[in-house]
């Protein structure tokens, strides 16, 4: 590992010398570590997260994984994208857990490294299973989820104690890209005050008519922060009765997080990015 670190950082980046000392868990041979990089800025991502980089024989990783992040990858591993975008042709979830597996009874180092956190709409919980069930062992390195921190980088807060005391986080799409069917769209209109929604700039339109039909206030400010935590990161606001038509009438960029709620105001004055 000391060697690593020296060939990643050399001589002028000494403090990062205090990890070759760290006791890492050991990622063994034949197994599988689930990590999530976080929303997008490498130095979100956990120190468990790069020392797993470091270390992998294998690395799958998804659409949302940036090419900086990947960067820090041992230079000896083979990489591959298993990127899935909702609506969007791309590997089937079984073949991927299926490779996971095959990767790991090879006796490699297997990472599947996901943007955001892999149990937060992430299929991490579908891709363990698989894994648990295959007599395959596994680690899940939890990573910081756009839901929260891609919006504290826009300087929405997804709690307030002036505003908040709940917040609903839901997908935007299900399976099959489609507008989720299982949601209880009418109770899900009121259930909080602050609604946190990834994957929902498609299908905003419609999930708007439906949290109106539920009662929501059309006024709600609704923010959407796009490209989360990266340079290139941009904050568009409508309110939720103009939603609809918003996204029909400008270029969105994607990927994005959705926020419904009086939060969205608070981007006005705690917006730390667009005051450096």
């Amino acid at each position: 590992m000391r060697d690593w670190f020296k060939h990643l950082f050399g001589k002028k980046q000494d403090h990062f010398a205090r990890l070759d000392s760290r006791a890492f868990p050991h990622f063994a041979p034949g197994s599988v570590w689930l990590v999530g990089a976080g929303p997008g800025d490498p130095g979100l991502m956990s120190l468990h997260a790069f020392y797993a980089l470091g270390q992998a024989d294998v690395i799958v990783y998804d659409a949302l994984v940036g090419e900086e992040i990947l960067t820090y990858a041992n230079p000896q591993a083979e990489l591959h994208y298993a990127g899935k975008r909702g609506g969007k042709p791309s590997p089937k979830q079984n073949d991927i857990s299926l490779k996971l597996i095959e990767w790991a009874k090879q006796n490699k180092r297997v990472l599947r490294l996901k943007g955001g956190d892999p149990f937060m709409f992430g299929r991490g919980g579908e891709e363990s299973e698989t894994l648990y069930n295959a007599g395959v062992k596994f680690r899940i390195v939890p990573g910081i989820t756009a839901g929260i921190g891609g919006l504290a980088y826009a300087g929405i807060p997804a709690t307030h104690r002036d505003t908040n005391q709940a917040v609903i986080f839901l997908t935007g799409h299900d399976e099959s890209g489609n507008v989720p069917q299982a949601v209880d769209w009418h109770a899900v209109a009121t259930a909080a005050p602050v609604i946190v929604m990834y994957m929902a700039v498609k299908h905003l339109p419609s999930i708007a008519q439906k949290l109106l039909e539920g009662g929501r206030n059309p006024q709600d400010k609704v923010g959407i922060v796009s490209n989360a935590t990266l340079p290139h990161q941009s904050l568009m606001v409508t309110q939720l009765g103009e939603a609809g038509e918003f996204v029909q009438q400008n270029e969105v960029p994607t990927p994005a997080i959705v926020v419904v709620g009086p939060v969205v105001d608070y981007a006005k004055t705690l917006n730390w990015q667009d005051k450096d």
